[in-house]
């Protein structure tokens, strides 16, 4: 090759080599710039990031401009590293490398490029017992100081600790929830203390070999605070940055109950008869209704009257249908009524409504129950057979109820005085014979229950 052809080669490759260095890769970011880059992807703000973490703002806004001299110094910096990285999802060891590498304290080895020696014919490697010794001196010499090291930096250096369940601070469960499992990392063998209070011992836990652990508490509805701590067992140290979680289990809400009444209507009066009670309700389960005499039909209120303990109603207690709705007959006896009527719930949360009703009978109201066995029943009113019962008569069975309204007289043939109940106008009379005996009584008031021998 002619010296001109060298020269024109040269040239060529000088002007090449910009082409190269233009298609370097562009070189990675640096540690601020990766710290900002991933708060900005977890979507939180410096103060949030202080709240989450229980660093300061201004610390982890210089960590993110790299001011490093903002901060108070290498061991809590390393500190603050390792909790910001794990906050923010980076690997915890990768950050702190690089955190050194930029501050100089690491220089990556750059490779050196030797000239190979001139072949020369190969010989046989030849080992002497002395140098075997003092290879096997120098392996145990540098693993003794490998171990030293570790020591010196263990004993240096306090326990990591980070709680990664719940991922928050403050976590809110469902009002249910009697149990959680907290659930973090720390350096293996590591005792983590869990104190809150309420509870006489804290919860302890340590460790595994990989540094995970996790604990099960329990939660009381409201606020549940748990003070994380770690301690090295072997070098006695604490964790610098206890985390502090708190989980709240809301409060159950209960609602009040709901009541319409559809009957009586406010200021009915009633000539004869049981009241009609009937509404409906919503979170309810047992509706009650009960009575106040305030004095005689068509009376003015006056003093506060009474009625003997026979005559006073009461009260009744209502089962509520799966549709909220509810009804019952209530006996009365004849004046002036309020009634109330009581819805509540499992919850003893309870409404009232009130309605004032008057009873003025006319006439010959009777009501008939058999309780405690079976009778035979026949029945004349007004001195006619009744349709209820028929010329032969009906067997009522125990719990049956017959009521019968006349406007002058009513008589009444049992088969069994003992189970056979009698409401007159609103006054409960009971029985007025033995049971298994049969009677025929007379109704026709003013006047008292007359014995007969109608048939």
């Amino acid at each position: 090759m002619t010296t001109r052809d060298q020269a024109r080669r040269a040239a060529t490759d000088i002007r090449a080599e910009p082409a190269r260095t233009s298609a370097l890769p562009e070189p990675p970011p640096s540690l601020p710039e990766r710290l900002y880059a991933a708060r900005e992807r977890k979507g939180v703000d410096l103060y949030r990031a202080e709240r989450d973490t229980k660093i300061r703002a201004r610390y982890l806004a210089a960590l993110e401009r790299g001011d490093w001299k903002e901060l108070p110094g290498a061991v809590y910096t390393k500190g603050f590293l390792r909790n910001y990285a794990l906050y923010l999802g980076l690997e915890p060891e990768d950050v702190l490398r690089q955190w050194r590498r930029e501050r100089g304290e690491v220089r990556e080895a750059e490779p050196i490029v030797v000239p190979r020696p001139i072949s020369a014919p190969r010989q046989g490697l030849t080992f002497s017992p002395g140098v075997i010794w003092a290879a096997l001196l120098t392996v145990g010499v540098i693993a003794f100081a490998a171990y030293l090291g570790v020591q010196l930096l263990r004993f240096a250096k306090p326990p990591t600790l980070a709680v990664s369940n719940p991922s928050t601070a403050l976590t809110e469960v469902d009002e249910g929830t009697t149990t959680y499992t907290i659930q973090g990392t720390s350096i293996p063998g590591a005792t983590i203390t869990l104190t809150t209070a309420g509870r006489q011992q804290p919860y302890r836990v340590s460790a595994g070999t990989d540094g995970r652990w996790s604990q099960e508490v329990e939660l009381r509805r409201g606020q549940n605070q748990f003070d994380v701590t770690a301690v090295d067992p072997e070098t006695g140290k604490q964790a610098e940055n206890p985390v502090l979680v708190v989980i709240r289990v809301p409060f159950p809400v209960f609602e009040a109950p709901t009541l319409q009444l559809d009957q009586p209507a406010e200021g009915a009066t009633f000539e004869n008869g049981a009241i009609p009670v009937q509404g409906v309700t919503t979170n309810a389960t047992k509706v009650v209704v009960s009575a106040k005499y305030l004095g005689p039909a068509g009376q003015a209120a006056g003093a506060a009257p009474t009625l003997p303990p026979s005559q006073r109603p009461k009260d009744v207690s209502i089962d509520v249908g799966d549709d909220g709705r509810f009804s019952t007959p209530f006996d009365l006896t004849a004046g002036r009524w309020t009634l109330t009527v009581t819805a509540s719930s499992d919850q003893a949360k309870t409404i009232s409504l009130t309605r004032n009703v008057a009873v003025a009978y006319k006439g010959v109201n009777l009501v008939i129950s058999i309780k405690g066995g079976r009778a035979w029943l026949k029945a004349w009113v007004d001195g006619k057979v009744a349709t209820a019962t028929g010329l032969g008569g009906r067997t009522y069975s125990n719990g049956e109820t017959l009521t019968l309204t006349g406007l002058r007289s009513i008589e009444v043939r049992t088969g069994s005085s003992g189970v056979t109940y009698f409401t007159l106008n609103g006054t409960s009379i009971g029985t007025l014979g033995k049971s298994g005996v049969p009677e025929t009584w007379l109704f026709q008031p003013p006047q008292q229950p007359q014995k007969t021998q109608r048939r």
